[in-house]
C-alpha cells in the first residue's frame, strides 16, 4: 500500500501516524515544505521518501510531487494530511489522481462550510442553532428580530475560532459591518452551553472503531480574543446521548475512513426547539483529529494508542488493539507568558509528580488558542481534571 502523508512534520506529534503506518507494512511517502534535515528522526525512520516543495500552498508543486511518487511507486492508495487547513487540497489531489479512499472535491463542501453542515445535522435528527448567511445589513437585522442578541458571526469556511465575533448590541453589529467582509460570514443565534466533542475513528462502513469525549471551555473565541488561558480535558466516559448524536452525525455526513472531531453544545438550560438541559446540539464538524495534543491525551486517558487504531483502520478497516479497562481523564492547562501565576513550574511538577505526562512550550502557530506553555496530567475524574487546571492557571491578584 502506498500512502502519501501531506505535511508529516506538523504538528510534530504526527510522526506517530506515519510510524504506525510503517509498522503495518505501509509504504509512507511524505510531501511537505519543511527541511528534511530538521525533521524528527522518528519521522525520518517512518518515511520511505520525502519530497520537499517550496510551498504547500502551491498546488502545481504539490501535484508534481504526487505525480512523481505515482510514477516511482505505482498507484497511490491513500492521501491524507489529518489537518483542517489542507482538507480541501487533499480532496482535490484525491480527485485528480483517482484516489477513492477519502473524500473527493464533491464531498468537501459539506465538511468545510458551516452553513452547508446544517442540512446534514437535520438528516441526523440533531438540532442546531438557527443561522443566516450574511448578505446585507437588512438581512442581519431581520435575523436579529427573530433570535435577538447576542449572536455569533463567523466565517462560513474557516478554521478554529479566528475571525469569530460575538455581537451584543447594534454598536457591535455596526462595527462588524464596518470591519469585516460580511459576505464570507454566517450569523448564528447564541447558545449557552458547554462544548463537548465526539472524537472517533471511523471505518469505511461509517462505523466507529474508537470513540471518546473531550470537554472544552464554553468559548474558544474568547480565549483567542481576550488572551485567556485554555484548559480542557478528555473524559473518562462517553454519555450515551452524545454517542448517539455523534454516530448519527457520522452517518448523515457519510463519513468513512477518517479520524473525526465533532463539536456539540451541551445545553445548560432548556431551550425551545433545541432540547432540555443536558441535551446535545450540533455545533460543527471537523473531519480530522482534534487539535493540539488531544490525540495524545486520549491515549493517556484510555491507556491506548489512537495512532495505531487509526493505522489499523487504514490497513485492516477495523480495530485490532483490545479495549483497555479503567479509563480516566487527562487534563490540559495552558499558560501565557504575558500573565503572572501563583504557582511556579517547580511547584506544579512537585504537586503532580508521576501524573504529569507532558509539559513543554507550545508552537507559535498554536499559541493564540493554546497559550505559550502547557501542562498535561492524568486525572482520576472530571473534578480532579478541573482542580489541576485551576491550580496551574491560578493568577496573582495584580495580573
Amino acid at each position: 500500500m502506498n500512502f502519501i502523508f501531506i505535511s508529516p512534520q506538523f504538528p510534530h506529534t504526527y510522526w506517530n501516524f506515519c510510524d504506525r503506518l510503517r509498522r503495518n507494512g505501509v509504504n509512507v511517502l511524505g510531501i511537505g515544505d519543511g527541511s528534511y534535515d530538521e525533521m524528527d528522526e522518528r519521522l525520518k525512520g517512518a518515511l520511505t521518501e520525502y519530497y520537499r516543495v517550496n510551498s504547500l500552498e502551491n498546488y502545481d508543486e504539490v501535484f508534481r510531487a504526487v505525480a512523481f511518487f505515482s510514477f516511482k511507486y505505482g498507484k497511490i492508495d491513500w492521501l491524507e494530511s489529518n489537518t483542517e487547513y489542507w482538507l480541501e487540497q487533499d480532496a482535490r489531489l484525491r480527485t485528480d489522481f483517482h484516489i477513492t479512499t477519502g473524500a473527493g472535491l464533491d464531498e468537501i463542501e459539506s465538511y468545510k462550510s458551516k452553513s452547508a453542515m446544517k442540512k446534514y445535522y437535520a438528516a441526523a435528527g440533531v438540532p442546531t442553532a438557527r443561522h443566516q448567511r450574511l448578505t446585507t445589513y437588512q438581512a442581519a437585522q431581520d435575523f436579529l428580530q427573530e433570535v435577538g442578541y447576542p449572536v455569533i458571526v463567523k466565517p462560513d469556511n474557516g478554521v478554529g475560532a479566528s475571525h469569530t465575533w460575538k455581537l451584543e448590541n447594534d454598536e457591535d453589529l455596526n462595527r462588524f459591518f464596518g470591519e469585516a467582509d460580511v459576505s464570507a460570514y454566517v450569523m448564528e443565534e447564541f447558545i449557552e452551553g458547554d462544548i463537548c466533542s465526539y472524537d472517533a475513528i471511523i471505518n469505511s462502513q461509517c462505523e466507529p472503531v474508537f470513540e471518546s469525549m473531550t470537554a472544552w471551555p464554553p468559548s474558544i473565541m474568547d480565549i483567542v480574543n481576550q488572551k485567556l488561558d485554555l484548559g480542557y480535558y478528555t473524559a473518562d466516559s462517553l454519555p450515551e446521548s452524545l454517542r448517539k448524536a455523534g454516530r448519527a452525525t457520522v452517518k448523515a455526513f457519510h463519513v468513512r475512513s477518517r479520524f473525526v472531531h465533532l463539536e456539540f453544545f451541551r445545553l445548560k438550560k432548556a431551550r425551545k426547539g433545541l432540547g432540555q438541559a443536558g441535551s446535545f446540539v450540533g455545533l460543527e464538524v471537523n473531519m480530522r483529529p482534534a487539535g493540539g495534543y488531544t490525540p495524545d491525551m486520549m491515549n493517556f486517558g484510555h491507556s491506548t494508542d489512537v495512532y495505531q487504531i487509526w493505522a489499523d483502520m487504514v490497513t485492516a478497516d477495523k480495530r485490532l488493539l483490545p479495549e483497555n479497562g479503567s479509563p480516566h481523564c487527562c487534563a490540559y492547562a495552558g499558560r501565557r507568558d504575558c500573565h503572572t501565576y501563583v504557582h511556579s513550574h517547580e511547584e506544579i511538577l512537585e504537586k503532580y509528580g508521576e501524573d504529569m505526562v507532558m509539559c513543554e512550550p507550545i508552537p507559535q502557530v498554536w499559541s493564540g488558542a493554546m497559550g505559550d506553555f502547557m501542562y498535561t496530567a492524568h486525572a482520576k475524574d472530571a473534578d480532579a481534571a478541573k482542580e489541576m487546571i485551576q491550580f496551574v492557571q491560578e493568577r496573582k491578584e495584580q495580573d
